[in-house]
């Protein structure tokens, strides 16, 4: 359930709220912020693919799809050692999160058997654990969670109202239902979306209006700026995404789900660094660590920490993934999941 003080919003006043002066706006929304995380850790997070391309879906935005010619070669998935690698590279350069993606529709039951086996090794390794696969069954959902996994990502993409301009092989729909199989078997839920598609600013209100609607809230809420990729219909749609306006979109989304986990996701290769404080200003506080995300790129992790220290910020430490508190720094209110 809900909790009873977490609003319930409509987009007229979420609209309302993106449009406030913006110095009021990034008051607002550090005010939430602070009241629900420390204001300067950064989560940091690590992505893999682990299978890659050949995917049936035809996402327009995405360079994975097999009904894209986009020049990337499919790949079986990797090997569960290979990946267990990765993850140990991965969390001596940071990371205190692995999340794994597999370009599938749904994953077949003889591969999610490997995939078990890689999360209960990353979480061997101390690691918290992501993975995106797809559509999931009621079982799949289970198998999942009894093998440790911590959250499942699968995003929304953007608007109830856009999205079937940019996905026709599976709807919207079938997304919430696939949340909504996540949720009920315990595993916490990463869902955001991705912007610059040619979406108007009402869209991705919309977006973030549809997640404030899951109860409860997703722990975990990616924003993606779309990447330029060649062979994709987005890339005919697509607008560059003015940075204040991608601010206020951070800032709306830290106001309307105040305890979710807002991270920068792709595209912030593009952003400069102080587009990237503001962002942090504006109550983002992940992103993912690393040169490269499933099939795009991502500042190198030297850039990140120069930038964490320039601003006195600091990464997390990893957290028990059985907790129920953020952790808060000193004088401010605790407010528990």
């Amino acid at each position: 359930m809900m909790r009873a003080d977490v609003a319930l919003w409509s987009r007229e006043e979420a609209k309302e709220i993106y449009n406030l002066p913006f110095p009021d706006l990034l008051f607002r929304a550090q005010s939430v912020h602070r009241e629900n995380f420390d204001p300067t850790e950064i989560e940091t997070a690590t992505l893999l693919s682990i299978k890659t391309g050949g995917c049936p879906e035809d996402c327009g935005y995405c360079s994975q799809s097999a009904h894209h010619k986009t020049g990337l070669r499919a790949s079986k998935l990797m090997a569960v050692q290979d990946v267990l690698t990765a993850a140990a590279e991965a969390k001596a350069g940071g990371a205190t999160r692995f999340c794994m993606g597999a370009a599938w529709r749904s994953p077949k039951d003889r591969d999610l058997d490997s995939v078990c086996d890689m999360i209960e090794g990353v979480r061997a390794l101390g690691l918290e654990t992501c993975v995106t696969l797809g559509m999931l069954t009621e079982q799949q959902s289970e198998r999942l969670k009894d093998a440790g996994l911590d959250y499942y990502n699968h995003n929304v993409d953007t608007s109830p109202e856009f999205y079937p301009k940019i996905v026709t092989t599976r709807s919207m729909e079938d997304r919430l239902e696939t949340l909504q199989r996540v949720r009920s078997s315990g595993i916490k839920l990463c869902t955001g979306g991705i912007v610059g598609m040619g979406e108007t600013i009402e869209d991705r209100i919309s977006m973030l209006v549809l997640l404030s609607t899951l109860t409860p809230h997703p722990e975990s809420v990616p924003l993606n700026m779309w990447n330029e990729i060649d062979g994709v219909p987005v890339q005919s749609t697509a607008e560059a995404v003015d940075s204040i306006a991608f601010v206020r979109l951070v800032a709306l989304a830290r106001i309307m789900l105040p305890q979710s986990v807002v991270r920068l996701s792709a595209g912030r290769h593009a952003m400069s660094d102080e587009t990237q404080a503001l962002c942090f200003l504006a109550g983002a506080n992940s992103i993912f660590t690393g040169s490269r995300l499933l099939t795009t790129g991502n500042p190198e992790r030297e850039q990140d920490e120069a930038l964490l220290q320039r601003l006195g910020m600091h990464a997390a430490q990893r957290h028990s993934s059985d907790s129920t508190e953020q952790k808060m720094s000193q004088g401010d209110c605790a407010c528990s999941r």
